[in-house]
């Protein structure tokens, strides 16, 4: 039985023999890894929800309690600044009641009114002004006696008390007596003003100074939430906040309250106002009052909602607001927060049961991938080979260890860049020799062409002399002359690209040749009805250039660009430098365009899209620029216009 099992197993192919092997030893130990591993995450799992679930609860306490403490704050700071400015109007305001004064008493002096009669005058005026809407200017003797006042003028108020029972008035008579007659001095005491219908006593400010001549103390009074409070700003921007806490959930059916010393939810989801000190839970218990009473902590209370048969655990974190006197909670079913306890233990128990199917197909797959791991450079590298026995010599094995295969890969990769650079050169070699040949042709063409040209242009332009323009026969003899013209640039033109002398470089500016190239391609007949703009960067440094060459290559371009615009249009020429490497010339007209499917032949020999044109001045302009160890590139929109960038290297390489 072992024997007949050995051989099976040694008859099997690789992958399956290390199937065989590694399987058992993997998946035999999961079922007990697997139920260890989900009873120690199940309870790990609850304890890690439970922890996470009160600091979620405790996150949210904090989060309200900063919500609420920067509103606080916000305000305090605008009380603030505002009871600043308020001081500084009262001041002004006693300072000009002051001034009021002393202007009667100076009149007194002068004989111009009697006593009785200035202090008159000085009452009218001070009880025109209002502060506020409760707010006015008020007067009194050092002994209390109110000599100027709304309402109690005559009355002796020494005795007035404030809500907490000082007696306020004595105290800012004594103040006054004891101050340099120009300082104004302030007091700050609660007040309810039962005239007004104040049910709460409130703040009031009194700015105050001492008028010595009179034994006056001329005062300026108002409330303080008339003057600097803007209560109907602070009760919309709290209204917001509390809304924004209001819709604020906490799990699925948690929330956020709070709530006042009295019982009072000052904020709720459903039932802000109501009084629920006298609230228990399921047991009877006064969880309220013992929030209240504890002002921050945690507290756990089964609760039974209206509609629910059994009562659930809650568990509410609270936490104190000191400036407003509010117990912050938030709460929430502790059955929520094991919900995803309960479900990560089914899922645990499923996975320890589909474990071991798991990891025995990831078994059988990694051996599958060792096995392909080592066959699949070899499956590659046939692949590699099979493209190119038919030609392909650019493929490439790719090279991904640094093993036996890896060098394998490395040496078939070095053989084969051998072979393709031995057809290029073959291929460099064989267009040497065209170009040979076609030197050889292009001057047996031009010696053979230009002479019967010359006598064919020679007679066309005797013939033109002799015969009047309107003989009809005078346009033939000018058709005749110019399209032997035409015939001898076309010549020309190839005798130049066969042979483009070597250039000879000398130190070039720029700027200066290609001015010099403008003005004289600006009298080009073709370029009557095109504007060139020169957009050159000042102060270029000079590059190693062949200038005879280059203005060959400029005059070129910027008549292509001008035959692209018939009716006119506008041609810029710039310059700039780039990465502190390249000088580059850029050409760009608004002409007509080159369509993408003849962009990519432009530089081609003898490809050309004007109706006369011999396809040679670009590839004449190519083979000079890199000549010159530049780079020339093209970029055209159809209906746009067409942009050449130039870049010359500021020092050339010799190789």
């Amino acid at each position: 039985m072992g024997r007949n099992l050995f051989s099976f197993v040694n008859n099997l192919k690789i992958r399956w023999k290390m199937l065989v092997v590694v399987l058992p030893l993997v998946v035999l130990p999961i079922f007990l890894l697997g139920g260890l591993i989900g009873y120690v995450a199940t309870n790990q799992a609850y304890q890690g929800l439970a922890a996470a679930s009160r600091a979620d609860l405790d996150h949210m306490a904090s989060f309200t309690l900063d919500l609420l403490d920067g509103h606080y704050r916000q305000f305090e700071v605008y009380r603030k600044e505002k009871q600043k400015i308020v001081r500084d109007e009262m001041k002004i305001l006693v300072d000009l009641a002051s001034s009021l004064v002393d202007e009667q008493q100076q009149q007194l002096q002068k004989g111009q009114l009697d006593l009785a009669s200035a202090q008159q005058a000085a009452r009218a005026t001070l009880k025109k002004v209002s502060i506020g809407s409760s707010g006015y200017l008020f007067a009194m003797t050092s002994q209390g006696l109110l000599t100027v006042h709304p309402a109690r003028e005559g009355e002796d108020v020494s005795a007035e008390q404030d809500e907490n029972g000082r007696f306020f008035i004595r105290s800012l008579c004594q103040r006054a007596l004891n101050s340099n007659p120009e300082q104004v001095l302030y007091a700050v005491y609660p007040w309810r003003n039962k005239t007004l219908g104040d049910r709460q006593p409130r703040q009031k400010i009194v700015a105050f100074r001492y008028f010595p001549a009179w034994d006056w103390i001329i005062a300026a009074g108002g409330y303080l939430d008339e003057t600097y409070g803007d209560q109907a700003f602070e009760q919309a921007s709290l209204a917001e906040l509390k809304e924004q806490i209001r819709a604020k959930r906490v799990g699925d059916t948690g929330y956020i309250f709070c709530l006042n010393r009295d019982g009072d939810l000052t904020i709720h989801p459903d039932a802000v106002g109501r009084n629920i000190l006298a609230e228990r839970d399921s047991t009877g218990r006064a969880f309220i009052a013992e929030m209240i009473d504890q002002k921050d902590g945690w507290i756990r209370y089964p609760w039974r909602n209206e509609g629910e048969q059994n009562a659930r655990m809650k568990i509410v974190r609270y936490r104190y607001f000191k400036p407003w006197d509010w117990i912050v909670a938030v709460g929430s079913y502790e059955e929520e927060f094991y919900q995803p306890a309960n479900r990560l233990k089914w899922r645990i128990a499923t996975h320890v049961l589909l474990l071991p199917l798991v990891i025995g197909l990831l078994a059988a797959a990694l051996v599958f991938l060792a096995a392909k791991v080592l066959t699949d450079p070899i499956r590659n590298m046939m692949t590699v080979i099979r493209r190119i026995k038919k030609g392909r010599l650019e493929e490439q094995v790719p090279v991904e260890s640094r093993d036996e295969l890896g060098e394998l890969a490395i040496a078939f990769n070095r053989m084969t860049r051998m072979i393709r650079k031995n057809k290029e050169l073959e291929a460099a070699l064989a267009q040497q020799g065209k170009m040979a040949s076609l030197g050889v042709l292009s001057s047996g063409v031009a010696h053979e062409i230009n002479n019967p040209l010359g006598v064919i242009l020679g007679y066309a332009g005797y013939l033109e002399k002799k015969i009047p323009e309107d003989d009809p026969n005078f346009t033939y003899i000018h058709e005749i002359k110019r399209e032997s013209k035409r015939c001898k640039k076309i010549v020309q033109d190839l005798l130049s690209y066969a042979r483009t002398p070597k250039p000879v470089l000398a130190p070039t500016e720029i700027n200066r040749l290609l001015r010099q190239i403008i003005d004289f391609a600006a009298n080009h007949t073709d370029l009557y009805q095109v504007q060139i703009v020169q957009q050159l960067t000042p102060q270029l440094p000079t590059v190693p250039a062949d200038a005879d060459q280059l203005r060959q290559v400029a005059i070129n371009l910027l008549l292509n660009a001008g035959a692209a615009m018939p009716n006119g249009g506008e041609i810029i020429v710039s310059t700039s430098l780039e990465v502190g490497r390249w000088l580059c010339i850029e050409v760009a007209d608004n002409g007509e365009g080159i369509s993408e499917e003849n962009l990519e032949k432009i530089f081609e020999p003898f490809f050309t899209t004007k109706a006369r044109g011999t396809g040679l001045g670009l590839a004449i302009t190519k083979q000079i620029i890199e000549m010159h160890q530049g780079e020339i590139s093209i970029d055209s929109q159809v209906g746009e216009g067409t942009t050449v960038v130039i870049r010359l290297p500021l020092e050339r390489k010799e190789y």
